[in-house]
């Protein structure tokens, strides 16, 4: 029998019956990582275009998304492919990694990173980029400690306000 502070932790690809904990956990990590960076209203509409129905056709269409699953909870996400800054020369990029609030700071993130990047590596894409928001001071900080090197700058703009932000790079 299993102990009740026995809890499995597993990293695997997200399927079509993931997409509403997926959003879930979109809302939750967004709100917590961008509210008072990101405009109020576009930060809402950047949650709301990415409901259940958003996730479950990119997972059909076979986009490749990793979720961490702690016990019966998806605590997180990653979703990543080809590199799609052409004036980088990487080969993959994560898109987004994101933890709900209540699991970050425990090596959940670095798990998620780290399988989403032996994958890319797998399928041929060794070289690896991650854009973050400069402000977004705890995923710089995370990509620095997982030993990313900061190679390029741009700026995106959300309503009327412009944010920096910072490419993070890996070598195999």
């Amino acid at each position: 029998m299993r102990s009740m502070n026995t809890v499995l932790i597993e990293v695997r690809r997200a399927k079509a019956g993931d997409a509403g904990a997926i959003a879930a956990t979109h809302d939750e990590a967004w709100r917590a990582a961008y509210q008072g960076v990101i405009p109020g209203r576009e930060l809402e509409k950047l949650i709301n275009r990415r409901g259940p129905d958003w996730w479950d056709s990119a997972i059909r269409k076979g986009s490749r998304i990793a979720i961490l699953v702690f016990g019966e909870t998806v605590a997180g996400y990653a979703n990543y492919g080809r590199n799609r800054a052409r004036s980088l020369s990487y080969d993959g990029e994560i898109y987004e990694l994101y933890l709900r609030p209540e699991f970050q700071g425990l090596g959940f993130g670095r798990r998620l990173f780290t399988a989403a990047r032996k994958d890319l590596a797998q399928s041929g894409l060794q070289s690896m980029v991650i854009w973050a928001l400069s402000d977004n001071e705890p995923a710089v900080e995370f990509y620095r400690a997982l030993g990313g090197k900061a190679v390029a700058r741009s700026s995106e703009r959300f309503g009327d306000k412009v944010l920096d932000k910072v490419a993070f790079s890996w070598q195999p």
